[in-house]
């Protein structure tokens, strides 16, 4: 009698990280933007590099085409405010969902239910090689914890979303990831369990998983000592970018015994979901950095070539406008981002 794989209907070959690698490796040039854009975020994020940071890019990844036309302009602008802020590209590949909807890039790379995952899987690393190609650093998060392995040489930031950051392999996973994470507040506004999430990944963890070559393996993480709060508002507690609400983040870190450091999501429930609005949190926050607030290191902002949104079935789909969540355009991003750098001088 079977009793296991009732409820499989079909089982698939996943390539391995290392094959794909293979086919699409990071070069030197890339591996050193990747290398010292880390070591930047991370010298933002203690303090010996005054500027903020920046992740700023489409709310999710559908067309890796308009994602590239997105990176060529965000790269000219990343050296005009590079005195500044630091840019960091948003590349995000996986789209949590609270029920059902499209999955992102990489479950589903042709927007159709078929779900050819080794096809998105190549589709994003060859997005991220071309992107660090361009001298812009990339920032994703990290949804699926085994398809880190096929990408994570190329992430410059990271984050743990609002949907996992309570979840305990995704702590365990961000404390052997490489490079800085956000660790964001809950969808409903909870902050504390973003500390704890903080506290947990500086810690030593065991866990299964998968080698570059495919394997099963246990793997033992040493902990991340750069990960950081990321303030993205809440369903009950509504937007907390204010000085009040970064004053009572900054606390629960000082309690916890961590750095008063953390990041503003100008978009999601910090915008209301409007992402017209966002352009004024940045404006508000620029003058409050501005003056000496020095707990808000980074700022995140959505963004793709054309403003709004589309439904994922429309056809044909309008070239470089989001299908998940809606964006502001480049051109209303660059005046934004250009005002920023202006105001911090």
């Amino acid at each position: 009698m079977t009793t296991e794989d009732l409820r499989i209907v079909r089982t698939r070959p996943l390539l391995t990280p290392a094959i794909l690698a293979e086919e699409l490796p990071l070069g030197d040039a890339a591996a050193r933007i990747v290398t010292r854009s880390r070591a930047a975020l991370v010298d933002i994020l203690d303090g010996r590099d005054p500027r903020p940071f920046v992740v700023v890019g489409p709310c999710s990844v559908h067309d890796p085409a308009a994602a590239l036309v997105y990176a060529e302009k965000l790269r000219i602008l990343a050296d005009e405010v590079a005195d500044s802020v630091f840019l960091v590209m948003r590349v995000y590949f996986e789209k949590p969902r609270t029920i059902m909807g499209w999955k992102g890039l990489i479950n589903d790379p042709d927007i159709d239910e078929s779900f050819r995952i080794n096809e998105g899987l190549r589709r994003a690393r060859k997005l991220l090689v071309d992107v660090a190609d361009m001298g812009l650093p990339a920032g994703t998060e990290f949804l699926d914890t085994t398809f880190g392995q096929f990408y994570a040489d190329l992430i410059s930031w990271a984050a743990i979303g609002a949907r996992t950051v309570e979840s305990q392999v995704h702590r365990e996973l961000a404390s052997g990831l490489s490079m800085p994470v956000g660790m964001k507040n809950r969808t409903d506004g909870n902050v504390q369990v973003a500390v704890e999430a903080i506290l947990a990944a500086r810690e030593r963890h065991l866990f299964p998983s998968l080698t570059h070559e495919g394997a099963p393996a246990i793997l033992e993480t040493s902990g991340n000592p750069d990960c950081h709060l990321v303030l993205r508002g809440g369903s009950v507690t509504g937007p907390n970018h204010d000085a009040d609400s970064v004053a009572a983040a900054v606390d629960l870190l000082t309690a916890a015994g961590l750095p008063a450091r953390l990041m503003i999501d100008c978009s999601h429930a910090n915008s209301g979901k409007d992402p017209n609005r966002q352009p004024e949190l940045v404006a508000a926050l620029a003058a409050r950095i501005a003056a000496g607030q020095t707990a808000v290191r980074a700022l995140m902002i959505e963004s793709h070539l054309v403003a709004g949104r589309q439904e994922p079935t429309a056809r044909p789909l309008t070239f470089g406008q989001s299908i998940t969540d809606a964006c502001l355009d480049f051109d209303t991003t660059r005046e934004c981002l250009l005002r920023f750098a202006e105001t911090l001088g």
